[in-house]
């Protein structure tokens, strides 16, 4: 078996900056050669790399949404429905109890957890709704 010695060098070796080159019979000239993405220096603006396709405001932020879907979240879950009390309240009340042993962290059958899972669970889902409704409505999703 006949096997030709090559040496393996670390990222700073001299073995990784020859860079190998492809035959392909789409590209001029028949032979490519492997660039690393992430040094083009076309992409860079001020010192960011950027992506021309994607748009740079994706999450279209508005103060809006998070203003009126914490309201939206506080206001129901406000309302005293488990044995009296609400989930805010709760949530809240449990918060000041484990602070009360502050150096010792919750156990896990505390009931802190849950109220944390719930409370966070259901803000999320209606901030995720408002701002997919919000913004639907501001840029016509819902027309005819």
């Amino acid at each position: 078996m006949a096997s030709s010695s090559s040496t393996v060098s670390g990222l700073a070796g001299a073995a990784l900056a020859s860079r190998p080159a492809f035959s392909t019979s789409f590209a001029r000239g028949g032979r490519v050669s492997a660039r690393n993405p992430l040094m083009t220096r076309n992409l860079e603006r001020n010192g960011r790399i950027t992506c021309m396709a994607f748009p740079r405001d994706w999450l279209r932020r508005d103060l809006n949404v998070i203003g009126f879907g914490l309201i939206g979240w506080i206001a129901p879950s406000s309302v005293p429905v488990i044995n009296g009390n609400s989930l805010t309240g709760l949530f809240f009340s449990s918060i000041g109890q484990e602070l009360a042993h502050f150096p010792t962290p919750p156990p896990v059958t505390s009931q802190f957890w849950l109220w944390l899972v719930t409370w966070h669970l259901g803000l999320f889902i209606v901030l995720t709704f408002g701002q997919i409704g919000f913004k639907g409505r501001t840029e016509d999703y819902f027309e005819k």
